[in-house]
């Protein structure tokens, strides 16, 4: 802004340079000068955080309507990443659904291919006749899951604030969850390997003794984030009073998960509507009351601490026994051995299927090629997944392919909370607070 000693008769309107608006000012009280400018400037900043950006946890836009370094309105734009997993699912059978849910929120799979395997077999009647060893390794790869999906959070989240250690210490611990889930599944990530009716396969030797090990190490690894990151006075201040969402927000909003108990409320479907035998296992359900990204962050790391105890305990109740249910009708095999293609085409297992009678091939092409058919009708089936809760709505017309499956993705519902979190905070503020709500594009954007 500029002035100048003009005549009192002179105008008073701005005129725009390259500079910007420029005003003629003609004497009076500098203060009202100053004001009545301000009144008369209605432009604001509105910048594109993403949807390409470090920050952001995959292709999220944001946009901010900023002054200064305050954030006066924000808001997400998803959609970036679609694949249109939901719609693919109505075009294959409900087994082959298993491979497309796996890659949606690609941080978690387990816990996307549980939750739309137990719709099927609610579907189809069968949720009791699954075998307790598959319900067994169920759990035990969920939770493992969940703490890989943790370790994710934290070391991003760390990674965005400067603190570069966890980063590397988060990666290198997820590393050895990776290794045990590649040796289960043959797969580090989009595994399908639960399927309706049970799992693809059982568990291949040394499994139990790569689990145990880890167990080991990551109860020695887990107290040098407390060191590095939860005493630590400077990541304690860009954490505390950052993303605020009390528990009337998060119950407006429908969070769940992290950022619903880090206001308050111990609430988890493993407790509240047990599945996958949850019951029967010693845990507990980690809350903070902070309601900012630090008690986010603290319900996480003991979420990793209780999920260790629930996969001790799965290794203690694992009993030898089926995998897949018992109804042919339904079982895909479940009994493979890798020939040296790699593919499950072992001798044994073709002279398995070739060699019993012909109807017993005729019934594995058909299985395999057309699927088996679900009972009309539809159901919503939910778990618990490190992010929050995880539904599922199946449809069936009675076909051998689904007629709508439609997920409730946590990430996609949390993300809603992102402008009540950050409008009137900074612009850097903005980054913690996504961090804490842990997005993964591949869940929202289905």
């Amino acid at each position: 802004m500029s002035t100048s000693q003009a005549h009192p008769s002179a105008p008073k309107a701005p005129r725009e340079t390259t500079e910007g608006k420029v005003y003629t000012v003609t004497g009076g009280d500098w203060d009202e000068v100053a004001q009545a400018a301000a009144r008369s400037d209605d432009e604001r900043i509105v910048v594109n955080m993403g949807p390409q950006h470090p920050s952001t946890h995959g292709v999220l836009r944001l946009i901010l309507e900023i002054d200064g370094e305050t954030v006066t309105e924000a808001r997400c734009g998803i959609g970036y990443l679609h694949t249109g997993i939901e719609k693919n699912l109505e075009y294959r059978n409900w087994t082959q659904g298993t491979t497309f849910v796996t890659r949606m929120d690609y941080l978690m799979p387990f816990f996307n291919e549980a939750a739309y395997c137990m719709a099927v077999e609610k579907l189809l009647g069968i949720t009791e006749q699954i075998p307790e060893r598959a319900e067994t390794i169920r759990v035990l790869l969920m939770e493992l899951n969940r703490i890989s999906s943790h370790l994710v959070a934290i070391a991003t989240g760390g990674m965005e604030l400067g603190a570069t250690t966890i980063m590397i210490y988060g990666f290198r611990d997820r590393e050895m969850v990776l290794d045990i889930f590649e040796l289960i599944t043959g797969l580090r990530m989009n595994h399908a390997y639960i399927r309706p009716g049970g799992l693809s396969q059982d568990l291949p030797p040394g499994a139990v003794d790569l689990i145990g090990t880890f167990i080991k190490k990551m109860r020695k690894a887990l107290p040098e984030y407390d060191k590095l990151a939860t005493g630590n006075p400077i990541f304690k201040a860009r954490m505390q009073n950052v993303g605020y969402l009390d528990l009337a927000g998060c119950m407006a909003l429908g969070a769940t998960g992290p950022i619903l108990r880090a206001a308050g409320l111990p609430h988890d479907l493993r407790k509240a509507q047990p599945y996958c035998g949850y019951e029967n296992y010693d845990f507990e359900v980690p809350t903070a009351d902070t309601c900012d990204s630090y008690g986010r962050f603290l319900v996480r790391l003991e979420e990793m601490r209780q999920s260790l105890r629930i996969v001790e305990q799965c290794l203690d109740r694992l009993r030898p026994g089926p995998v897949m249910v018992a109804d042919k009708k339904i079982a895909w095999p479940a009994q493979l051995a890798l020939g040296p293609d790699g593919l499950g085409n072992s001798l044994d297992h073709i002279k398995q299927i070739m060699g019993t009678s012909m109807e017993s091939l005729i019934h594995h092409f058909k299985l395999v090629t057309e699927g088996f058919r679900v009972p009309a009708g539809q159901t919503y089936t939910a778990v618990e997944s490190p992010k929050g809760e995880l539904g599922v709505h199946a449809v069936s017309d009675g076909g051998t392919r689904p007629y709508r499956v439609h997920f409730r993705d946590p990430s996609f519902t949390n993300l809603q909370a992102m402008a009540a979190m950050c409008e009137g905070g900074q612009v850097a503020d903005v980054i913690v607070a996504v961090a804490s709500i842990d997005p993964v594009m591949g869940g929202v954007d289905r």
